[in-house]
């Protein structure tokens, strides 16, 4: 798939090994990408990336991720600071786009660009609240345990209650990735919560931060920062879930950045209340 664009621009699918410039584009931005986001991403919909050139060398760039028949997730909107303001980005955003079809898109918008997502059709539906601070002292309290390769089909049921789609290419090289690791709460054989926290660039990220309860969260919460005092931490909590913000705040973080929750049709009833934590602002 090309799209022709001013100054010939051309956009083109992105592969996995483009990933760093994207990656590198977005730290630049303070969006704070994980380390190995990559093979994750790439997982879901290897197809769903894109890429602006010029001469051949990369200045656009625009994620559009699907998740079955129904959903995609859009993100990785990106414009090489030095080329912005010349419809490199609107022409990416536009080829990337089509990639979704019929399907209700997501994304998490920056304050920048949310006038000109809704006039793309994309509808308010909460605030997301980036949550920063030290890692409080924590320890590992009873009921959490790391997650393992047998927890992946409970993990991925749990996870397709929480999240407007079924995500298990995703979920299997997330919970697994360099540097990422999962904790899981459960009563008896039933999961009741899971999380995850990876190295960002800046911070450690926590994502995704899913629990039937906020006594589940705080039980994760801590489990995933046990043995991290000081360390820099980053949470994003969806404004709605008031428990979720209590527990960021609780911890003494404070906010340092926000998005906006935005989509162009309905998507799939799906537990927001147990969200105590976006998985990631690029793919939802």
């Amino acid at each position: 798939m090309t799209s022709p664009a001013p100054q010939d621009l051309v956009v083109t699918q992105a592969g996995l090994a483009d990933w760093p410039v994207i990656s590198g584009w977005a730290a630049a931005e303070g969006w704070n990408p994980g380390l190995s986001d990559g093979p994750a991403f790439f997982a879901q919909d290897p197809a769903g990336f894109f890429l602006g050139r010029i001469d051949g060398e990369p200045v656009s760039a625009v994620s559009v991720v699907t998740y079955g028949p129904d959903y995609a997730f859009l993100g990785c909107y990106l414009v090489r600071p030095d080329l912005r303001g010349q419809g490199h980005g609107l022409t990416t955003w536009k080829t990337a786009l089509a990639h979704a079809g019929n399907r209700t898109v997501g994304l998490d918008g920056v304050v920048a660009q949310q006038d000109n997502y809704r006039q793309s059709g994309f509808a308010l539906a909460y605030r997301t609240i980036r949550f920063t601070g030290p890692a409080p002292e924590t320890r590992t309290p009873a009921g959490v345990r790391p997650a393992t390769p047998d927890d992946l089909p409970a993990l991925t049921a749990y996870d397709s209650a929480c999240f407007p789609a079924d995500r298990p290419r995703f979920l299997a090289e997330w919970l697994t990735g360099p540097g990422h690791r999962a904790v899981v709460r459960h009563d008896g054989d039933r999961v009741t919560g899971y999380g995850v926290i990876r190295p960002g660039h800046d911070s450690l990220r926590i994502g995704p931060l899913f629990a039937d309860t906020p006594a589940g969260a705080h039980a994760l919460f801590a489990a995933l920062t046990a043995g991290l005092t000081g360390q820099q931490l980053a949470l994003d909590v969806p404004e709605p879930n008031t428990a979720a913000v209590a527990l960021a705040e609780e911890a003494g973080f404070t906010p340092s950045f926000e998005t906006a929750r935005m989509y162009t049709g309905p998507v799939r009833a799906h537990a927001r209340e147990r969200v105590f934590g976006v998985t990631t602002l690029e793919l939802g």
